[in-house]
């Protein structure tokens, strides 16, 4: 027992002295600190991340002296010799040339941007620390190019090369490689159900036809965002922001947005990392009750509710229902009600449409976004070839305008990859589900909440008889078609109502549109994709 007591404290005094502790920072020239730089012991795969601050600290197994290597895109790579445990290391790197980024989108394999056969943009954390938006989704309207469109508070939709429209099938969204639109739609929900602010690495963004290596659907171009590895990046950071949105509509509403990563790398071979983010707002109000044009949609400025009886509200939904009286009084079950077919002569040859909805009783604008993802990171050999699964999981609210207005509630996304690559390889298989949860078409609510209370037939029915008991009274035509509307009305579902609430949640939840406004979907796209770097080959056979 007393020989084994020194050997014991023998051998815990050796693991300890091999543990060697480096801390310090990494700065520009400027003296600036560089957030997300790569500090690494080289020859190994040990190694971490600077934080916000460029600063970091990092334990490694070798015994000094042995070499540090810091780099980070944008900058010259440093190497400095570590002599001594618990030594501080301050590192000064350069600003390089932008060409000498490291970019993959290009060709899907890593290569530096003058090496790229197309243009490149580039969004690196840098640029994210540094962005004046509300998140990092928005600081890419300041590249070179890029158009985004605001659809609503949490609704951005991305585009290049012009034809923008806000269901954009003609622009590309990957996030780790995977396809960020959602099946049901085609098209990306900007970053509803995307990435988390503290878990992007980079943002790559390729204005062009880039349709030969990524689809049809990349015609416009492509947004790659890629997320920071567990091996590289560990640790536990959070943001928190709040602010206030203001809109006359709307009044002044709180905005919430926050998020948390947690990484660790639990030895040279396994790391992982899981992300969480939540954001909370009011969105903007659609109020334009001006009236449109229908043969054009164009804006008819001086039409009115109260002037026009044919009025078709910008933002009021359930007028799109239109009959000309003409083919009213013609009906045999309208004439069958008259005292005296003649009266039908009464009734003029005119347009009307049916009293509709606000859209601001038809939704209550809240605007919400709660997403998480987590990822097992497994080197086998400990270098660069690496066996990853990625889960990620989505569901938010917003106003999404189409051909119609349409209120996404309760969409929920999610995507499960599994991944094989090292930096000349990669072969991958994912599968995207979406689930529409609770979303619906507005004009078709409007619609069919007034046929639920009464048919058109019945509507217009009763509207045209009044007319003509107006007409005998004595009323002129514009006294007629009020005391008609008002006739036609009565009774009809006032919002807030519980009379309103129960034929807004029948009507809401029935998928068709003849009667329904539901938007029903649950769809599933599974992908496999593989991709070689033949131009390594020569490499290979020269070493031969």
């Amino acid at each position: 027992m007393k020989t084994i007591l020194p050997l014991l404290l023998l051998f815990f005094c050796g693991m300890t002295y091999s543990q060697t502790k480096i801390s310090g920072s990494v700065v520009d020239n400027n003296s600036q600190p560089i957030p997300g730089a790569n500090i690494i012991v080289v020859g190994t795969s040990t190694g971490t991340v600077t934080d916000f601050d460029g600063k970091f600290s990092l334990n490694a197994n070798q015994n000094p002296p042995f070499s540090l290597q810091a780099s980070s895109v944008g900058f010259e790579t440093v190497v400095i010799k570590v002599t001594s445990n618990n030594q501080t290391i301050n590192f000064v790197l350069k600003e390089g040339t932008s060409l000498d980024e490291v970019v993959i989108s290009a060709s899907r394999t890593p290569e530096r941007v003058f090496e790229s056969p197309v243009t490149i943009e580039r969004f690196g954390l840098k640029d994210i620390k540094n962005t004046a938006s509300a998140e990092f989704y928005d600081g890419l309207e300041n590249l070179k190019g890029v158009d985004v469109n605001t659809n609503s508070l949490t609704f951005k939709s991305v585009n290049t090369r012009g034809f923008a429209t806000f269901a954009n099938t003609r622009f590309m969204q990957l996030v780790d490689g995977m396809d960020n639109a959602a099946p049901t739609l085609n098209f990306a929900l900007g970053n509803l159900l995307g990435m988390i602010e503290t878990d992007v690495q980079s943002v790559e963004l390729l204005p062009g036809a880039s349709s030969a290596l990524y689809g049809a659907n990349a015609f416009n171009g492509i947004l790659f965002m890629r997320s920071k590895n567990p091996f590289d990046h560990a640790g536990i950071s959070a943001y928190y922001k709040f602010g206030v949105t203001s809109q006359e509509a709307a009044g002044n509403n709180e905005y919430k947005d926050y998020g948390i990563r947690a990484a660790h790398k639990f030895s040279n071979k396994f790391a992982g990392k899981i992300n969480f983010g939540y954001l909370d707002g009011t969105d903007w109000v659609a109020n334009d009750t001006r009236g449109k044009d229908r043969n054009t949609s164009f804006i008819k400025p001086n039409s009115t509710r109260e002037n026009d009886i044919d009025y078709d509200g910008v933002n009021v939904y359930g007028d799109l229902a239109s009959n000309n009286l003409s083919v009213v009084k013609s009906s045999p079950a309208f004439l069958a009600q008259l005292p005296n077919p003649a009266l039908a002569n009464l009734v003029p040859d005119v347009d009307v449409s049916r009293t509709g909805y606000a859209e601001r009783d038809l939704t209550d604008y809240n605007a919400k976004s709660i997403k998480a993802d987590w990822g097992l990171y497994f080197r086998p050999w400990e270098n660069d070839f690496e066996i990853q699964y990625v889960g990620k999981i989505g569901s938010g609210s917003t106003i999404y305008q189409g051909s119609n207005r349409y209120r996404i509630e309760n969409f929920f996304l999610q995507q499960h990859k599994l991944e094989i690559k090292n930096k000349n390889f990669f072969v991958r298989g994912y599968l995207t589900a979406d689930n529409a949860g609770d979303s619906y078409d507005m004009v078709f609510t409007g619609l069919n909440l007034n046929r639920q209370w009464k048919s058109d037939e019945q509507w217009f029915g009763q509207y045209t008889g009044a007319f003509i008991t107006g007409t005998l009274a004595g009323l002129n035509a514009n006294e007629a078609h009020a005391n008609a509307r008002q006739v036609a009305d009565t009774g009809r579902f006032e919002p807030g109502t519980p009379e309103f609430i129960n034929a807004f949640k029948t009507v809401t939840s029935d998928p068709d549109v003849l009667t329904g406004s539901q938007l029903k979907s649950e769809s599933k796209i599974y992908h496999a994709d593989a991709n070689y770097n033949f131009s390594i080959l020569p490499i290979l056979l020269k070493y031969k």
